[in-house]
């Protein structure tokens, strides 16, 4: 662990909070290696399917553990060659794959499919491929459509439960991501994220019995439509997934300086004190980050907070919080709207993008000491990187704290080499550079030399960037 000299027991715990949420939240073996299930469906190296957009109508039960409706999703053919196919991820199916050996099915499951002809279920029932029923020409748009059932496991979990409340984190169908090295078709992970996706226009309308609150990443609206039961609409553009929960929350609504909505919700019992300090600081970091990284563009940001969940989890527009009467993971998790969500990434093959990234802004906004936090007695050995994926991290669960501690302090070393006034340019144009686009290690590299003389090699030789 880097040695952390001037950290207060307030500060200690909310980075303990953050790497509770790698152990707790996301529980199970992480063993898998990163698949070799990627093909060169149409031979462009254009990003594609780009500019997807999901219209979306579901009906939830009584309590909200299981949602059935009609998915439609539309989409662009960005790449030079024509595209035949496209693969739908369906994340929800990661933890159990393609059914529990009790005879459960697939958490996620897609049927009558129109547009396209759909295959099986591959990578453990989280990809399906559909072909499409003649090629998409580069520039031109189609279509593909299929009824959904969705089925809360009974975890707590980002797809899970906790007593009354259910959390919908991955659970919606998303496209897979064709580029250069192929189509992305990485496993799911239960330690860390294995997603990538481009940003997209959602609309989203759920169907609920009135009891149930919805916070939901987008703009929503609620309104009666039969006796007991009330319609959420939710809209959000160029966001990378949707997420949404359902529950007898308790809320609470309130607009920072910066003119951000933040709208609250929390499970009863879950602590008054950590409440009030994670409303207080996300509001405060949404704002700050604003300043920082470019204004965020959605209007909207919703704090989901229970007393049970592990750690913290991002989406675009919410974020899920297990809190205690020291707070939450609050500003790690709203940092990630810049880190993942604005400035997207590959989060399979390149988490310290969005996680390092996220973990130094949270140092900076709560003006944590970082001088020589950086060490390499912390690593476990010569060929173990920064910059690994999650093939690595998943089998060395151990470690991945590394992408926390070490990938902050070597940003927190960088701001240092190049300056403070400095590092905040870069980031400030690397974000406005890659605005709803997709970073990599590369391009970082590349944006950092470009802001000084000093020849930046021997620095990412040293803190393992590669």
């Amino acid at each position: 662990m880097p040695s952390l000299p001037a950290w207060t027991p307030r500060t200690v715990a909310r980075l303990l909070v953050v790497l509770l949420a790698l152990l707790v939240t996301q529980s199970g073996t992480g063993s898998e290696a990163r698949t070799t299930a990627r093909t060169q469906a149409d031979g462009g190296e254009r990003t594609t399917p780009d500019r997807p957009r999901y219209d979306v109508t579901l009906r939830g039960n009584a309590d909200g553990s299981r949602w059935t409706g009609r998915q439609r999703m539309s989409f662009h053919n960005a790449a030079t060659d024509p595209l035949r196919e496209v693969y739908v991820r369906l994340w929800g199916n990661g933890v159990d794959k393609c059914g529990t050996t009790n005879g459960t099915p697939p958490a996620v499951r897609v049927s009558k499919v129109r547009g396209g002809t759909a295959g099986r279920p591959t990578v453990d029932c989280t990809a399906l491929r559909i072909a499409l029923p003649r090629p998409l020409a580069h520039g031109e748009r189609a279509s593909v459509s299929f009824d959904v059932s969705i089925t809360v496991p009974e975890r707590n979990d980002r797809f899970g439960r906790e007593g009354a409340f259910r959390f919908l984190g991955n659970a919606l169908p998303v496209l897979a991501v064709h580029d250069a090295e192929g189509w992305h078709l990485d496993p799911y992970v239960t330690t860390g994220e294995s997603f990538y996706t481009l940003a997209s226009d959602f609309r989203v309308a759920l169907d609920h019995p009135s009891h149930l609150k919805i916070p939901a990443t987008g703009r929503t609206s609620t309104r009666a439509v039969t006796p007991g039961r009330s319609l959420t609409v939710s809209v959000a553009r160029q966001v990378r997934d949707f997420a949404w929960a359902a529950g007898p929350f308790r809320t609470a609504q309130e607009t920072t300086p910066g003119g951000v909505r933040v709208k609250s919700y929390w499970a009863p019992g879950t602590s008054v004190t950590g409440v009030r300090l994670s409303r207080a600081d996300g509001a405060a970091a949404v704002d700050r980050f604003g300043e920082e990284f470019g204004r965020y563009p959605y209007g909207e940001i919703d704090l989901v907070m229970t007393s049970g969940f592990g750690g913290g989890m991002e989406y675009p527009g919410l974020v899920l919080l297990g809190t205690t009467e020291e707070g939450s993971a609050v500003v790690h998790e709203v940092a990630h709207q810049w880190w993942y969500g604005i400035v997207g990434n590959d989060e399979y093959g390149a988490p310290w993008l969005d996680e390092s990234f996220a973990q130094y802004a949270n140092a900076r906004f709560y003006g944590w000491d970082t001088r020589d936090c950086w060490s390499e007695a912390d690593w476990p050995n010569d060929g173990a990187a920064l910059t690994d994926s999650m093939a690595y991290w998943a089998a060395h669960r151990g470690e991945y704290h590394l992408v926390y501690t070490a990938g902050s302090c070597a940003l927190a070393d960088l701001e240092r080499t190049l300056g403070a006034d400095t590092m905040t340019r870069l980031l400030e144009r690397y974000a406005r550079d890659h605005w709803y686009g997709v970073s990599t290690t590369a391009a970082f590299k590349k944006a950092a030399q470009s802001m000084t003389d000093q020849d930046l090699k021997p620095f990412w030789k040293q803190h393992r960037i590669r």
